[in-house]
């Protein structure tokens, strides 16, 4: 019998690195038990997305019809652009041992955990206002009217990083790597995560 698997909240910024650490994190463990969760979104896909691999990329009209069938765990709008996370799909994947990633913001956050108590927030600052300007400008993805917002609000979104359980500072991407594969084995060692992994073995070495 697996353990259950552990969600994972991850939040950040525009361009603190969240989505390159899960990315990396999943590339140097391709065969383990790590998934992160495909969103839906509004928005159009970005040079190299793919549809269901990286969101699943809906209309307006097929977003708001799924939030009145009830299907996401949360959602919401950003920069005029929804977004939204299947609950069965990762209740799915949680009760087959799978530790599952949840890429959100702070507000949906705290909707999930209001859900899920258990689920655990990670928080990504950048080491600095001017090199979170200088990552977003070098993406090449957003206009200068978009990064200016996206920079006003990286404020009020970082003021939110005592809500969560861990703090990664991206300032050297590697060591902030291990950073965030150190949560993930410690959490897996866990004793009630460890006593259902190996009941087998526990109970042959505890026995009279």
């Amino acid at each position: 019998m697996p353990a259950l698997g552990t969600l994972y909240i991850v939040s950040a910024p525009s361009g603190a690195g969240k989505s390159s650490l899960i990315s990396a994190l999943l590339e140097k463990n391709p065969n383990s038990d790590l998934q992160v969760s495909v969103s839906h979104t509004t928005r159009a896909p970005r040079a190299g997305e793919e549809n269901g691999q990286h969101y699943h990329f809906v209309t307006v009209e097929q977003f708001k019809s799924l939030i009145s069938d009830g299907v996401f765990f949360e959602w919401a709008q950003v920069f005029g652009n929804y977004y939204g996370t299947s609950r069965t799909v990762i209740e799915q994947q949680l009760a087959n041992g799978i530790d599952v990633f949840l890429d959100i913001d702070w507000q949906g956050a705290r909707q999930v955990k209001e859900l899920m108590p258990q689920a655990k927030g990670i928080f990504i600052l950048p080491p600095s206002r001017a090199e979170l300007e200088r990552r977003l400008i070098g993406r090449g993805t957003d206009s200068d009217e978009i990064i200016a917002a996206r920079m006003d609000k990286a404020v009020s979104e970082m003021s939110h990083f005592d809500e969560y359980d861990y703090l990664i500072i991206n300032d050297n991407f590697d060591q902030a790597l291990q950073d965030f594969a150190a949560i993930i084995g410690t959490n897996r060692l866990i004793v009630k995560q460890q006593a259902i992994k190996h009941c087998d073995m526990l109970k042959d070495l505890l026995a009279q």
